[in-house]
């Protein structure tokens, strides 16, 4: 080693590092950061590793194990072979593709995707991802646990060129023709029956049956996913025409995407005055901060449903936080100590602006089993003290 070397190695920083910071900022694309995203206007940048398009789509909610980039893939054109020792949920964004993945079986799965489909790769397993149509791009979104996996090891050798092979995380069979298996298991806090689809593959989450969920609000629908029998966890929820889902907080880190509908959603820390509003539609991302109350509202004169992508699943919790939100923390009372804030006791502006917004879409509130509707809205604005602040959803690069 050289003199020059070793002062440099000297004068290196020794504590406080991030390595999977280090790596993002070195890959040569932009690193977003905002409160969410809307990632299908998202700046990208010749992405070397992939030999594609893509960006960092990071949020200040993302916390300490799961993270967001896209990937855009050109016309025609496909992304280089590529395997890492960190778990990957895809969402298609825009366009339509086929993704190739070598099992470590020595078999190849292939499967077509278009939009709002969702997929996940094997650990470690090599894939490829294509671009099948010859005049538009196609965009996806990909929650990982890269900052976990690469903080942990801090070795990109060790992350993208680990030889080690987990043919027990190949999923079942066809399970990348999105054929799966339907499980359940009821939360002992909330006793609510959950329904687990395992996969690898959904083709279109616009359509995917779902079921009743009536803890988290009246009407409310959900599935959860169990992909390639990861640590990762996946669920789709839908709002039904006029009404809205109950506020609830948990651990960081939860990618929302907004796959159908149009609405927002509220965030705030308990005893906070102010709201903030993010508005959503389809290519809208958004994590809630660590412990920070969230609630989403359809606005629109169709069903809503968004995906939500997070570290720890129902086969393996993982986190003691996500263990006691599968047992049904998420969806029992504040005041019977969950996390959940029930109609009743919500504050009064939340319901009047939900009344206000869903009337410039001509849509009328189901709510009214709920609420006194016309007693709320005879409430003098000068009463409903507090603001509401919506942050722009695509940030310069950082």
């Amino acid at each position: 080693m050289s003199q020059a070397q070793e002062q440099a190695q000297d004068e290196a920083p020794k504590y406080f590092l991030n390595p999977y910071m280090d790596w993002a900022e070195a890959e040569g694309v932009p690193v977003h950061l905002n409160f969410g995203h809307d990632l299908l206007s998202l700046e990208t940048a010749v992405w070397d590793r992939f030999d594609a398009r893509g960006c960092f789509a990071h949020t200040h909610g993302r916390g300490d194990f799961c993270a967001n980039y896209v990937l855009e893939i050109e016309a025609g054109k496909k992304t280089a072979p590529i395997k890492h020792l960190y778990e990957a949920f895809f969402y298609v964004l825009s366009g339509f593709g086929s993704t190739v993945v070598w099992l470590p079986t020595g078999e190849k799965q292939t499967f077509e995707w278009g939009p709002k489909a969702l997929f996940s790769i094997p650990l470690n397993c090599q894939y490829q991802i294509f671009n099948t149509s010859g005049r538009e791009n196609a965009r996806l979104s990909c929650t990982n646990d890269a900052p976990m996996a690469i903080n942990h090891y801090h070795s990109l050798d060790f992350i993208f060129n680990n030889p080690c092979v987990f043919p027990e995380r190949i999923g079942k069979p066809n399970s990348f023709q999105g054929e799966g298996e339907l499980g359940q298991y009821v939360r002992k806090g909330a006793a609510a029956t959950i329904n687990i689809w395992e996969t690898n593959f959904v083709s279109d989450l616009t359509s995917f049956k779902l079921y009743d969920l009536a803890a988290r609000g009246k009407g409310s629908r959900n599935v959860f996913f169990q992909l390639t029998d990861g640590t990762m966890h996946a669920h789709t929820s839908e709002i039904p025409v006029g009404r809205y889902k109950k506020a609830h907080r948990h651990a960081a880190g939860t990618h929302v995407h907004a796959v159908s509908g149009e609405g927002y959603s509220l965030l705030w820390y308990d005893g906070d005055s102010e709201f903030v509003e993010i508005p959503w539609r389809h290519g809208f991302m958004y994590t809630p901060p660590f412990w920070m109350f969230h609630q989403h509202f359809n606005t629109c004169p169709t069903p809503a449903r968004y995906l939500a992508c997070s570290f720890g699943s129902a086969r393996y919790p993982t986190i003691s936080l996500r263990r006691v939100s599968n047992e049904g923390g998420g969806s029992t009372s504040v005041k019977q100590g969950g996390r959940q804030i029930e109609y009743e006791d919500q504050d009064p502006r939340i319901h009047r602006k939900f009344l206000e917004e869903t009337a410039k879409f001509g849509v009328t509130s189901e709510m009214s089993d709920v609420f006194d509707e016309a007693a709320i809205m005879a409430i003098p604005k000068e009463q409903l003290t507090g603001v509401i602040s919506t942050p722009e959803l695509k940030g310069p690069a950082v």
